[in-house]
Formats: structure tokens, sequence, C-alpha cells
């Protein structure tokens, strides 16, 4: 019997994940769209093909019938509150299988793990890799840990629906894809450090920031010449939505120190980037994105 999938969270990620989870899932059954703002639901819907989704009023209306139920939330407060409340839906979750995609803390996996199982459902993390227009084009990069069994009844809604690849931790624990997601997301915080670094630097010595794009695209070509593209172009300021926003970049570089203080490492550059992200937030708050380093080094 074809599974019912229910989708939670429709931020700057979810939206694109939700809409190729529709339109190339191959889903029997409509999807059913939950989101803390209900019209935005209501809005996203009214994008995508007609019969091809419904929207439910909140996540236990959405979770209730659900057999797999996909979350995408922004930080480790709103899935632990979100799973929580799905807990106390009136028959339980007991055989329901729990897919999150969010970026959290480890520890914050691991602990949804524990409550998701002692309940009789299945979970599965799966964070990814990719920025928002790598979403929309179904592009990410899944990260998916958790049993084996249960890993497999998700692998057919990621590569060639929301992803180009997967890295399967398959029986390996959940909290080991979210690690990977932390650690993977520094390189990211300390790329547009560098960028930004080296676009000033450029500016400066009279090399100009053309001449350096330039040499950025030769030999850097990817996320290295897109950031370099943005800091260029003065994104970071136009946009009324973040694509990446310091609120999460930080939460991000908090999570990444607090793992490093934890084992006895360090992540000096983290330091350093967490240091001007904070100037870019106080100057720019929610709408500040990480690409606004460019004014703080």
């Amino acid at each position: 019997m074809a599974p019912q999938l229910a989708w939670i969270g429709l931020g700057n990620m979810g939206r694109g994940m939700c809409k190729n989870l529709v339109e190339k899932g191959q889903l029997v059954h409509p999807l059913i769209i939950s989101n803390r703002t209900l019209q935005r639901a209501h809005d996203f819907q009214s994008q995508l093909a007609s019969g091809k989704s419904t929207v439910a009023p909140n996540i236990s209306e959405a979770a209730s019938p659900s057999d797999i139920i996909f979350t995408c939330l922004g930080d480790d407060a709103a899935i632990m509150e979100t799973i929580d409340t799905i807990t106390k839906i009136p028959h339980g979750i007991k055989g329901k299988l729990f897919v999150d995609c969010s970026t959290v803390h480890p520890d914050t996996t691991n602990a949804l793990a524990s409550t998701l199982i002692s309940h009789g459902a299945e979970f599965v993390a799966c964070p990814v890799f990719g920025a928002p227009a790598m979403a929309d084009a179904g592009q990410l990069v899944c990260v998916l840990a958790g049993p084996g069994g249960s890993v497999q009844k998700v692998l057919p809604y990621c590569k060639g629906v929301i992803s180009r690849a997967n890295i399967d931790f398959s029986d390996q624990p959940q909290g080991k894809a979210t690690l990977l997601k932390v650690i993977g997301n520094t390189f990211i915080l300390n790329m547009v450090e560098t960028l930004a670094e080296g676009h000033t630097m450029a500016e400066k010595s009279g090399l100009g920031n053309d001449n350096l794009h330039r040499f950025i695209e030769t030999m850097f070509p990817g996320p290295y010449t897109a950031y370099s593209g943005r800091l260029m172009s003065g994104d970071y300021y136009k946009r009324e939505e973040p694509l990446f926003a310091v609120d999460l970049a930080r939460k991000d570089a908090r999570h990444a120190l607090d793992l490093a203080k934890a084992h006895g490492a360090s992540m000096k550059d983290v330091e350093v980037a967490d240091g001007h992200l904070e100037n870019v937030q106080r100057h720019s708050g929610k709408k500040g994105d990480i690409t606004g380093v460019l004014l703080n080094v």
C-alpha cells in the first residue's frame, strides 16, 4: 500500500524540497503540507499542480494520517517542539517514519531518535547540503543516517527527487548525519570568510574584484564562484529574505564550536567568522545574510 507523506516546514530550503517531492516523488496520495504560518502554506500550495497537495491546519493534523513525515525547520527548538506536539496526537505515532532534514546539533538529533523510537516510530536523520537554488532544482546532497531498513524507505524520495546524490550512513546513529552537516557547514562559513577577505584585499591593493573573480571561477568553479558573484553584486543587502540567514549561520557556528570544545579541538577560523557574523547580525537583524561579512572584514 502506498504511503501517505507529509511535509512540515516551508523555509528557504523546505519550499524547494517540498516542490520537488510533489513534482518528482511519484506520490500516489496528495502530499500533506504544514507550516507554522498557515497563509504561507496556502500561498505555496497555489503554485503547485492542482490536486497534488493539501494543506493541514496544524502539524498534528498533518502527522495524524501520514505514514512518512518529513520535517525541515530552522533550529533545534523548533524541531523539538514540533516532535513533542506530534507525539501527543490522539492515536499515537507507532509505525510512522519521521525524516528530519533540519540542521541541528547531533545531540538534538539523537534526542529526537530516542523520543520517537520510545513511541514506536522510526526515525531517519536526513540533513542536506546545498543552497536554496539547489533545493529548488533538486540538486541537493542528502546525508541519511539511521536503521538500514528505515533509510531504504526514504531513498526513493532523495536522489532524482530532492537530491543529485546521497551520502548513506545506514545503520549508523542518526546523530552522525547532523555531525557531518555541522562540520560541513563550517566549510561554507570559512569559504565565505576567505572570499570576503580576498575581495577586500583585491579592492584595496588595486588588483580589482573582477580580476580576482576571474581567478576564482577558473580555479574554484561551483560554490566559491557562486558566493564570489554574490559578494560582488551586493546581493546581501538587496534581499528581503536572506538566502543563508545570519541567525542560522551563527547557530551552525555555535554548534560547531560547542562540538569542538566538547572533543578537545579548536576551530579558530570559525571563531573569526562568527565574530564577523555577529556584526552582520547586529547591523541587519533577521534580514542579515552570511555574505554581509564582506562589510565586516
